[in-house]
């Protein structure tokens, strides 16, 4: 007699019924050949027995398998594994037991990506992240409390799916408004693209502005997920230096003179990762190389929001451009990480071809949401919550400053941003970045081990939470 009770494994405490794990236990007892076809099995009333489980249980599984067509059943005389299955292998007992199909590697030649910024799923004491938004102070509650009210009415949920390919005309329509008071766009609806988070808007604009015979212009350093998405796309990335006064566009008008440039790609408010905001004079002379030259601009403009000494520059989008800037922007750095919702501003023809590309990996995002984010910003919510949080992160800033300067200005070099939420922060060579990863308790989000330098995100941590990672790092500092 078989080993049933080997064969088949019954654990007490799993969520799945006990005549499934008896159906599933035989499924794969046939599927590595220990049973074979036409194998005559126990009783119901005997496998009962030995497995010490109601005779039901053992019924239910059987006519689990019967359904399956994984045994025959031949009422009142026996049961046996069907005989129409392939002839397989029997498995000797002592050898070790196979791994289930999904803790093996996947066999099959595939393309394999590299992680550029990878994910630590560990939540130690003290995180410094890459400059969020302190969730605390986000109107998160309203926005939901908003969500739940769309989910509650019929009219409402007939229309949830309608138009998100795109983004809800809702949502569009009071992004117009908001992006013309707050940043001078003068554009439409048709000219909005609603995004999960500003990351989908590059993948977008990356795969219809560049292939393998591309070359696109980026800062060095820079954000390097956006790199790593450009260079997806077959296209060169041609890097260049960037100063306090932003990306050098002397040096992309000399590189515009020897070779066909397809786009730069540029954050001209408080770059990441260096925090610098590109300068006027720049910013007109990349328009002007644009227009001569014949490149789309990249402006990604995520961090636009928070400007704490004076207003921002307008954003290239809101000059002369003849329709050559896309313009990218997030909700996510202004209310939540999680909240993945951001948005491109590009000519119709642009938009209709990024809605139509964006089909192919997703359908549209969230009308719910969308609509609920179009209330909040109607309703003044979202400019209320600008004002108290550019409040709050200014003075987060100053203290953060003040630490720094007290604490570990025989260490550091760093230039102090006129806005955003982070602060770029560089060690003097008697100090290695690399000592910062050794303490379990302490996390730093975005360390650039090239140029010795880490990013200090302010915004989402108060001032004990400043205070604490500071210490931590003065304490690695004057231990090495």
């Amino acid at each position: 007699m078989l080993p049933y009770q080997h064969i088949i494994i019954i654990e007490k405490e799993s969520k799945v019924p006990v005549y499934k794990q008896i159906a599933i236990s035989i499924i794969n007892a046939i599927r590595n050949g220990t049973l074979k076809a036409g194998t005559h099995l126990l009783s119901s009333r005997e496998l009962a027995r030995m497995l010490q489980v109601h005779r039901k249980t053992v019924v239910s599984a059987y006519d689990e398998l019967q359904a399956q067509e994984w045994i025959t059943v031949y009422p009142r005389k026996y049961v046996i594994v069907a005989e129409n299955l392939p002839v397989l292998k029997p498995k000797k007992w002592n050898e070790p037991t196979e791994k289930s199909s999904y803790e093996q590697d996947f066999n099959i030649p595939f393309r394999v990506v590299r992680d550029v910024m990878k994910t630590d799923n560990s939540v130690p004491e003290i995180i410094v992240d890459d400059g969020h938004p302190d969730v605390r102070l986000s109107p998160i509650n309203d926005l939901l409390k908003t969500y739940r009210s769309f989910t509650s009415r019929k009219s409402a949920i007939k229309k949830a799916h309608i138009g998100t390919t795109q983004g809800t005309l809702m949502l569009r329509e009071e992004l117009t408004k908001y992006l013309s008071e707050t940043r001078g766009l003068n554009i439409s609806a048709d000219n909005i693209l609603i995004t999960h988070g500003a990351q989908m808007s590059i993948y977008l604009s990356a795969r219809l502005l560049l292939n393998e015979h591309a070359n696109i212009v980026v800062a060095k350093p820079n954000y390097p997920v956006a790199n790593k998405t450009f260079q997806e796309t077959g296209a060169k990335l041609i890097e260049v230096n960037i100063d306090d006064n932003g990306i050098d566009t002397d040096e992309i008008e000399q590189i515009c003179k020897k070779k066909k440039i397809n786009a730069v790609y540029v954050v001209p408010h408080h770059h990441y990762p260096t925090t610098v905001t590109l300068s006027v004079e720049r910013r007109m002379k990349l328009l002007e190389l644009s227009k001569k030259f014949s490149f789309a601009i990249i402006e990604d403009d995520y961090d636009y929001d928070y400007h704490y000494l004076s207003s921002p520059y307008l954003p290239l989008a809101s000059a002369n451009h003849n329709g050559n800037v896309i313009y990218i922007g997030s909700f996510s750095k202004i209310l939540d990480p999680a909240l993945r919702l951001g948005f491109m501003v590009a000519p119709k023809n642009f938009i209709d071809q990024c809605s139509s590309f964006r089909k192919i990996i997703d359908v549209g995002g969230d009308g719910y949401m969308q609509n609920a984010l179009a209330t909040l910003i109607k309703d003044g919510e979202l400019k209320r919550h600008l004002k108290k949080a550019k409040k709050c992160y200014h003075e987060r800033r100053d203290f953060l400053d003040n630490l720094l300067k007290n604490q570990l200005s025989k260490y550091i070099t760093y230039r102090l941003p006129s806005g955003g939420m982070a602060v770029w922060i560089t060690f003097n060579k008697s100090f290695s970045v690399d000592k910062l990863v050794s303490n379990p308790f302490f996390k730093i989000v975005r360390l650039d081990n090239e140029l010795n330098a880490f990013r200090f995100g302010f915004a989402s941590m108060n001032e004990e939470e400043l205070q604490s990672a500071v210490n931590e790092i003065e304490k690695i500092v004057l231990k090495s």
